[in-house]
């Protein structure tokens, strides 16, 4: 019984998911007590673990940006740029793929979806010209995002970026943002949260910035949703689980910048030769689990290769964030000054401390 079960394509893509968001939660949770050892004056007995760097999208368009200008992996968030770039090889491979098996917030999203059938017992349609207004939100954030970038950033403005206080500890910055949270920020969560259940696939669908940028890149995807008419019986039942709402018994292939290769269509297909998923035109079929192998190698060896070539963990030395973290702390204003040799001796001592076990 259970062995049938771990051979479904359902259990596959679901078990690839849940694996990344444990890795996710365990990368916050680590972070969150790197940064908790910081505030308390205390420097970390362990690493601050680089794969926090995912969350921190400008930085790495920004570091993008800098790599194509001078060659080089900025040490600031290399790790940042990294996983943008392994983000989008998945999308010249299997569409937005990472949408739909690695990114937790896709998982989220279905959950909620689920939760939307449970009170509405069927999918809410909204007005196709509403549909297109709306999604054409994601694309025009992403949009300014690349604009303001690419276009009005000088290569000058974009190294005093990078260097900058701001990005340097950005990653603190995004974790105060959660544990630190405003009452608007929360009640616009809130918000997206309550759409996201009566409107499936809200966020993905109408206003994330990465799923736009997927999106762009899926046209040149070598995998693709190929259909095979001959086979077809026109039962419809792969556009009723298409979460894309794409009209695929209209096409031959899906070039849609909607389509994540879930392969819901194809799960829920009752002919087995009429849809199917494959590289290169048809030429090379793909099963979900050689999918699923596929996604997984390309963040293995893109990390690994990142690690042997110093481009995954920062030079932001433990000290740095130490001293970072006794400056947010203290109560001055912003018109008052540090005086740099009593912080360093504040450090010093702290060291001192920690070394003999902390405070008497």
């Amino acid at each position: 019984m259970l062995l049938n079960i771990i051979k479904t394509p359902h259990f596959i893509r679901r078990f690839v998911q849940i694996l990344f968001s444990v890795l996710v939660i365990n990368i916050g949770i680590k972070f969150y007590l790197f940064v908790a050892q910081i505030e308390a004056g205390m420097l970390p007995g362990f690493e601050r673990p680089p794969g926090v760097e995912a969350f921190l999208p400008i930085s790495a368009l920004v570091s993008l940006k800098h790599f194509l200008f001078t060659g080089t992996i900025n040490r600031i968030h290399p790790s940042a740029l990294v996983i943008f770039l392994i983000i989008c090889i998945t999308a010249l491979i299997a569409k937005k793929g990472f949408c739909s098996w690695i990114c937790p917030f896709g998982l989220l999203s279905e959950f909620l979806s689920k939760l939307h059938l449970c009170i509405f017992k069927k999918r809410l349609s909204i007005p196709l010209w509403m549909d297109l207004l709306l999604r054409s939100l994601k694309y025009m954030i992403a949009g300014f995002f690349i604009w303001s970038i690419f276009y009005k950033m000088p290569i000058s403005s974009i190294e005093q970026f990078i260097q900058s206080p701001y990005n340097r500890f950005a990653d603190i910055k995004m974790l105060k943002f959660f544990t630190q949270i405003s009452s608007t920020a929360l009640t616009i969560i809130l918000v997206l949260f309550i759409l996201s259940i009566i409107i499936q696939n809200f966020w993905c669908r109408y206003l994330c910035p990465y799923g736009a940028l997927l999106g762009w890149i899926s046209f040149l995807s070598v995998g693709k949703i190929t259909r095979n008419p001959s086979f077809c019986v026109e039962c419809g039942r792969c556009e009723k689980k298409c979460p894309g709402l794409i009209k695929i018994r209209q096409k031959h292939q899906i070039n849609s910048s909607e389509c994540m290769a879930c392969m819901k269509c194809i799960n829920n297909c009752p002919e087995k030769n009429a849809i199917g998923f494959s590289l290169f035109s048809g030429r090379l079929p793909i099963n979900q689990p050689t999918l699923a192998l596929i996604l997984v190698l390309v963040f293995t060896v893109g990390i690994t290769m990142a690690k042997i070539s110093g481009n995954w963990q920062n030079k932001i030395s433990k000290v740095e964030y130490l001293r970072y973290g006794i400056q947010s702390r203290m109560p001055w204003n912003s018109n008052e000054q540090i005086d740099p040799r009593k912080m360093e001796k504040m450090i010093e001592m702290m060291k001192k401390m920690q070394a003999q076990g902390g405070p008497k």
